[in-house]
C-alpha cells in the first residue's frame, strides 16, 4: 500500500471517521474514499452499502474487479443513569458488540457491585463526555428520569450528531423536555431526532423488556442507515 494512504487511512481511524480502501484487482491501484464523497454509478452503490454494512467486499463492475476494504468505528452506547433498565440494557448491549459505557453522578445507583465488567462513571454528563467525546458513531440513551442529568447529555448527542439519541418517559414528559431544549438552543430538526418514549414500542414494561426495546430500536438506527448518513 501507498505509505500516504496508508497515513491518510490511519488518520481517519483515529478520528473516529468511515473510511474505505478501494483497490483496483486489475492493477492494484489503490485509492481512498471517505464516507460522504461522490461516487457515481454502480460502484457508488456498492460502496454506499459496504459503509452501510460495514463488510469489506470484492465487486465487479464494467469489466473491472474491486476489493472494498471498509474501516467503520466500532459502535459505542453511553447509557446516562445507573438505574434498573441499565442494569439489564448494558450487558445486553456488551453482548451486542457494543463498547458500553454508564454514566451517572449518583453515587448510590453508579457503584460497582451494581456494574461489574461496565465502564462506569461516577460524574455529571458534562464531566462524563469529557474524556471520550460523543461523535456519529455513538449511540446515547438518557434513562434517569431527571431533566438535571439528561438534559445536558441529550443536547450534547444531539450537537454531535449521534446516531441514535434516545430519552426515557412519556409523551408529556418529553414535551416538557422538548421546551427545555428549545429553549436551550436547539432547533426543530435536532429536538425531532430523539426517540420518546425511547425503544420500539412492544408494549414493554419491565425493565428487561424495556432494555430489549431500546436495544433494538438503536441497532436499526445502526444498521438501517441512509447512505448518505454520517
Amino acid at each position: 500500500m501507498d505509505p500516504h494512504l496508508l497515513k491518510q487511512l490511519n488518520a481517519e481511524r483515529a478520528a473516529r471517521r468511515a473510511a474505505l480502501l478501494l483497490t483496483d484487482l486489475g492493477d492494484g491501484r489503490d485509492r481512498l474514499i471517505r464516507k460522504g464523497d461522490a461516487l457515481a454509478g454502480a460502484l457508488g452503490e456498492a460502496v454506499a452499502d459496504a459503509f452501510r454494512s460495514g463488510k469489506s467486499t470484492v465487486f465487479e463492475t464494467d469489466g473491472h474487479r474491486y476489493f472494498l476494504n471498509v474501516h467503520v468505528p466500532s459502535a459505542r452506547l453511553v447509557i446516562i443513569g445507573a438505574v434498573h433498565i441499565t442494569q439489564a440494557l448494558a450487558p445486553m448491549a456488551v453482548l451486542a458488540g457494543l463498547d458500553v459505557r454508564v454514566i451517572d453522578p449518583r453515587t448510590a445507583f453508579a457503584t460497582p457491585d451494581r456494574f461489574s465488567d461496565i465502564d462506569l462513571v461516577a460524574a455529571w454528563p458534562e464531566e462524563g463526555l469529557r474524556e471520550r467525546p460523543l461523535d456519529a458513531y455513538t449511540a446515547v440513551a438518557a434513562v434517569t428520569h431527571d431533566p438535571k442529568i439528561d438534559d445536558d447529555a441529550l443536547k450534547a448527542a444531539l450537537d454531535a450528531g449521534c446516531f441514535y439519541v434516545g430519552a426515557l418517559g412519556s409523551r408529556k414528559t418529553h414535551a416538557k423536555r422538548v421546551e427545555r431544549l428549545r429553549a436551550a438552543g436547539l432547533d426543530e430538526r435536532a429536538v425531532e431526532r430523539i426517540s420518546a418514549p425511547i425503544g420500539l414500542d412492544i408494549g414493554a414494561s419491565s425493565p428487561a423488556e424495556i432494555a430489549v426495546a431500546i436495544l433494538a430500536e438503536l441497532i436499526a438506527a445502526l444498521r438501517v442507515r441512509k447512505a448518505g448518513s454520517p
